[in-house]
C-alpha cells in the first residue's frame, strides 16, 4: 500500500493535478509518523503508511488552502490562483474533509483525495503503560505484533491491544469519499462496542457523572493541544481568546477550565468524527472522548446522523426536518 501511495503521489505531481501532497513521513521519534508536505516528484518516496500514522491530516488541508487564499487577497482578481491539495486520507480524515466541504471552507475541486483503508493506529499512551512508563527508544511492527524497545530490552505485544480506542470501534475505517483509492478495503472493526462506555456513563447518577467530569477537567492545563489538532477547530479567533465578548477567562481556575472544555465539546456536536486526535495529543491524559462520543450517540439516535458520513446529508445543526424529535427540547429532564 505504501508503494501505491508513492506512485499515486508521483502521478498527481508529475501531471500537475495537485500543487502539494499532504501525507506522512518517517518520524524522528518512536511510535510517531510525521505529517509532511510533498511538492515535487522526487520527494514522494518519503511517504509512508503504517500503524504510527495518527494525525488527522484534514487539519493541514484546511490550513494550507486558507493560507493560500489569504495570500491572494492583494492579487488582482484575474491573476488569482487556486491551491490544489492532495491528501492521504483514511476514513476519519475523509469524514473531516466532508465536514469542511459542507461548511464551505473550500470547494471540492481544491482537493484530491487519496483514499487509504485503515486498520488503526497505535496509541502512545497504551504503549507507555505496556512498558510501565519506561522511555520508549524504538518501535517496530512485526506481523500482528509490535516490538517496543526500552533501555531494559524489548517488549512484544499484540498490535491490536495497543490500538487507539477510537480505532477499535471505528465504523468508517474505509474512505467515505476519494478520487483515488489504494489497497483493499479494510475489515470492519468492533462496531457493536462503539457506545458501550457512553451507555455505562449515561446510567450513572448525576452526581457521579459530574464528579467524573470535574476530576478529568482538573487535569487540564489549558495548553489548547486538543483545539489545535482538531480538524473541526478552524476559527481564526477562538472563543477562548475573544475579549469582546469575553466568553471565558484565560486562567486555569476550575470554572474557566470547565467552561472552556464544555463550550469546545458542544462546538463539536455533529462535527466530531472520533479520530482520537485530541486524546492522543493531550499531555495530561484528559478523557475527552467519552463526552464527545456522547454527543455522537445523541446525534445518531435523535437525528439519524453521523458526522461527515454522507456528503449529501447536511450537519445536524445546519438543517431542520419536520420529523425531527422534539421531546428533548420541551421536556429536557426526561432526556438528561
Amino acid at each position: 500500500m505504501e508503494k501505491q501511495i508513492r506512485e499515486t503521489a508521483k502521478e498527481l505531481l508529475a501531471g500537475k493535478k495537485v500543487d502539494v501532497i499532504i501525507g506522512y513521513e518517517q518520524g524522528t521519534l518512536p511510535l510517531q509518523a510525521t505529517p509532511c508536505f510533498i511538492d515535487n516528484v522526487d520527494d514522494a518516496d518519503k511517504l509512508v503508511w503504517n500503524a504510527f500514522c495518527s494525525q488527522n491530516l484534514a487539519k493541514y488541508v484546511h490550513d494550507v488552502i486558507h493560507r493560500h487564499k489569504e495570500s491572494q487577497v492583494r492579487v488582482k482578481p484575474e491573476e488569482r490562483t487556486k491551491k490544489i491539495v492532495g491528501v492521504v486520507a483514511r476514513g476519519c480524515t475523509t469524514r473531516s474533509l466532508v465536514i469542511h466541504l459542507q461548511e464551505r471552507q473550500y470547494s471540492r475541486d481544491e482537493i484530491v483525495i487519496i483514499g487509504v483503508p485503515c486498520t488503526g493506529y497505535v496509541s502512545k499512551k497504551k504503549a507507555a503503560i505496556r512498558v510501565d512508563g519506561a522511555e520508549i527508544l524504538g518501535s517496530a511492527v512485526s506481523g500482528n505484533d509490535i516490538v517496543l524497545t526500552t533501555a531494559g530490552g524489548d517488549t512484544t505485544a499484540p498490535l491490536q491491544e495497543l490500538l487507539s480506542d477510537s480505532c477499535l470501534t471505528c465504523r468508517f475505517n474505509n474512505p467515505i469519499i476519494a478520487d483515488v483509492t489504494v489497497g483493499e478495503p479494510a475489515p470492519p472493526m468492533n462496531v457493536d462496542a462503539e457506545y458501550h462506555d457512553v451507555v455505562k456513563f449515561e446510567n450513572l447518577p448525576d452526581e457521579e457523572r459530574w464528579a467524573y467530569f470535574t476530576k478529568e477537567m482538573a487535569k487540564c492545563m489549558r495548553c489548547f493541544a486538543c483545539r489545535n489538532t482538531c480538524p473541526s477547530c478552524y476559527c481564526k479567533v477562538c472563543f477562548a481568546e475573544q475579549s469582546q465578548p469575553n466568553w471565558v477567562g484565560v486562567g486555569v481556575d476550575d470554572t474557566d477550565v470547565q467552561m472552556f472544555q464544555l463550550m469546545r465539546i458542544f462546538h463539536m456536536a455533529g462535527r466530531c468524527v472520533d479520530c482520537g486526535a485530541c486524546v492522543e495529543v493531550c499531555p495530561m491524559g484528559v478523557d475527552l472522548r467519552k463526552f464527545l462520543k456522547k454527543l455522537d450517540k445523541d446525534g445518531f439516535e435523535l437525528f439519524q446522523s453521523r458526522a461527515g458520513a454522507d456528503m449529501e446529508k447536511p450537519p445536524i445543526l445546519s438543517s431542520f426536518a419536520m420529523e425531527d424529535r422534539q421531546e428533548f427540547i420541551y421536556e429536557p429532564e426526561e432526556h438528561a
